[in-house]
């Protein structure tokens, strides 16, 4: 009981250390300003594959294998994967990590998944039911628009409230019992269901916004400390609209998050030469940026203590064409340097 936090966190009592992480993305995640940093770019989206459902499903294979390889790890000291993806019953996943032979966790937090993926990896290193884990999520621009808006054939115009579903997958091994890694998974705030009733598809910063608010917000009330207890405070995949409504709830609240505030959406593309308006989105949004980008600014100390908070839209097809409104969701990861 003791590890409790408030309503919603957990403080780890042993915290799970990441000993492994890597980042495979699409050939305009890598034309970024991010570019350099990603494992891989792979310059052909269907990654050889004869559709786009089976290509996002070989990026996921390939980031698995390239995280083992970079880790020195065995395969079969996995013990659980924790991963997910977008599309309709988990298809990239339930097909990419068959061959791993790993025990899969199947997860779906829309574009949070990665922190859904992380905490829940945390929590089963650190009650001890696992001495090592893989966290993952993975998205594809094509999967995507193909499922949730148009066909890419159809050459619909986006709103500049639009944001670009990110080709990319990030994998993290999450391992116990160690002194020594890239960096400590300290807490986590598990976020709930807010629905501030959005509709609109084409503005998920809009409908993530008031979630990542309120895991922020509660971040810092179940562990009695304010803004500046972080370096930086990283949300998912608000993009421009949704950083900016971020900002202002939580000013409201007494908290100003301008200087330490970023999101994943906005630093993955150049918005001005790359014409993803908002910015970026979707599951390997927030996956790719925090392996290639966030977790080597904690490990060489750069940051010694963030937030990492993926954001999701929980909608589908069905819900948003029978006019429901696109609830959101984010979790909260306490990541932070190991001195």
């Amino acid at each position: 009981m003791g590890q409790m936090k408030g309503k919603a966190s957990i403080e780890f009592d042993n915290p799970p250390v990441i000993i492994s992480a890597g980042a495979v993305v699409g050939r305009k995640e890598g034309q970024g300003p991010l570019g350099a940093l990603f494992d891989q770019v792979e310059q052909d989206d269907m990654f050889g594959k004869d559709n786009w459902e089976q290509a996002e499903s070989a990026m996921q294979k390939q980031t698995a294998d390239l995280v083992i390889e970079k880790g020195g790890i065995r395969k079969g000291d996995l013990r659980y994967l924790f991963a997910g993806d977008l599309l309709g019953q988990l298809i990239a996943t339930s097909f990419g990590t068959v061959d791993l032979e790993i025990p899969l966790f199947g997860l779906y937090g829309a574009c949070s998944t990665m922190g859904e993926a992380m905490s829940l990896g945390a929590m089963a290193v650190n009650a001890g039911y696992a001495k090592q884990v893989m966290s993952m999520a993975s998205s594809h621009f094509a999967t995507a628009e193909k499922q949730f808006r148009f066909p890419l054939g159809y050459g619909n115009q986006r709103p500049l409230s639009a944001t670009w579903t990110v080709t990319g997958c990030g994998a993290v091994v999450l391992a116990g019992d160690r002194k020594s890694g890239m960096a400590k998974i300290t807490g986590i705030t598990t976020g709930r269901m807010v629905d501030m009733g959005a509709k609109d598809s084409m503005n998920m910063g809009a409908a993530m916004a008031p979630a990542a608010f309120h895991t922020i917000e509660q971040n810092l009330e179940d562990f009695q400390i304010n803004e500046s207890y972080y370096d930086q405070i990283i949300t998912g995949d608000l993009g421009e609209v949704g950083r900016r409504i971020l900002l202002e709830f939580m000013k409201n609240k007494g908290h100003d998050l301008e200087p330490i505030l970023m999101d994943c959406g906005i630093e993955i593309y150049d918005k001005e030469q790359q014409d993803t308006h908002a910015g970026g989105s979707g599951c390997g949004c927030s996956a790719v940026t925090f392996c290639s980008y966030i977790l080597p600014k904690v490990q060489s100390g750069t940051w010694k203590r963030v937030l990492f908070v993926p954001t999701g839209a929980l909608l589908s097809t069905v819900s948003f064409n029978e006019g429901e409104t696109i609830p959101g969701i984010a979790h909260a990861v306490m990541i932070e340097h190991i001195e």
